[in-house]
């Protein structure tokens, strides 16, 4: 990784940011919270020991998956919230790889990804171990993996150390339910999956190209139902939610269009760029996995400066 690149920075294991698309927890009728992962939680013994656990077993099916299929990159989802009402089960996704040398020359997996900064309307990128990326507070102890089919993953993989080229296609302005043809906002998944076309076309003229490649493409985003109140209520409540920038007529059927893990994960394998989703979970522990054993999850490459 190039350090002196601006775009990317690492964060901190418990780094406070807002989940992307959470859009669970609306108040009543629907949206009061959504998101708000901020507000101060004292990290349990057992919470730590089961993400931990999380991180290392993801660790070690991802090292199988390469020796076994070859994987080089995939693209990685979390279960931060319950999003089941919207027959959604991931609510964050990053880009997984694994870098050679990563601690004292040993390999390790990486995840870069965007995160909503608390409390704002902007958002940073990361690059981050395991530890790091299911450490923030899950709802379910599991993790969802699309794996790059060969020939993109090879292409993909060398670009994913470039710094300048991860930040090219970053828009600080965070909206969690950002529309995806719009490039006002953008929120964490739609971050990943117009990367995910650069990296495939690297001669896509920015944002308004990439989504131009999408749409070409196929990508369909998710559709989500939030009646106007609901709406009214995660305006005024929350600082990274905004409904200006969907299509007028969808907004006021309270039809709002964003893009999810399961979209993302949907057009990659339809697109014929990813393999068929696969579910991860971590392997029963009988005792708390050994932080010594961890290292290599839980340490930060080099930090780069922030846009």
């Amino acid at each position: 990784m190039n350090g002196s690149s601006p775009g990317i920075r690492s964060g901190p294991w418990r780094q406070a940011a807002a989940m992307l698309l959470t859009v669970a927890g609306l108040a009543a009728s629907g949206i009061a919270d959504a998101g708000r992962t901020c507000e101060p939680r004292p990290a349990t013994v057992d919470a730590v020991r089961r993400e931990l656990a999380l991180a290392a077993a993801v660790a070690r099916q991802l090292d199988e998956l390469a020796e076994r299929e070859g994987l080089r990159v995939a693209v990685i989802a979390r279960a931060g919230q319950d999003l089941g009402r919207w027959g959604l089960r991931y609510s964050h996704l990053g880009i997984v790889y694994r870098e050679a040398e990563a601690t004292g020359g040993r390999a390790a997996w990486r995840v870069v990804h965007k995160l909503n900064e608390c409390g704002t309307a902007r958002s940073m990128l990361y690059r981050q171990g395991l530890a790091e990326f299911f450490g923030d507070g899950l709802y379910a102890h599991e993790a969802g993996l699309v794996a790059l089919v060969p020939d993109f993953a090879a292409a993909v993989a060398p670009r994913l150390r470039d710094d300048a080229l991860l930040a090219a296609l970053h828009e600080p302005r965070y909206n969690m339910l950002a529309y995806p043809w719009s490039g006002h906002y953008q929120q964490s998944n739609q971050w990943a999956i117009e990367t995910l076309a650069l990296l495939a076309d690297p001669t896509l003229a920015g944002r308004d190209g990439a989504r131009d490649w999408l749409r070409a493409r196929g990508y369909r985003a998710t559709t989500l139902d939030i009646p106007p109140l609901a709406r009214l209520s995660a305006r005024i409540g929350s600082a990274h939610i905004a409904f200006d920038d969907h299509p007028f007529d969808r907004r006021m059927a309270g039809r709002i269009d964003t893009a999810t893990v399961e979209s993302v994960f949907a057009w990659l394998v339809s697109s014929g760029l990813g393999s068929p989703p696969r579910h991860l979970s971590a392997t029963p522990a009988t005792a708390p996995p050994n932080p010594a054993a961890n290292a290599a999850l839980v340490r930060r490459g080099p930090a780069c400066m922030p846009t």
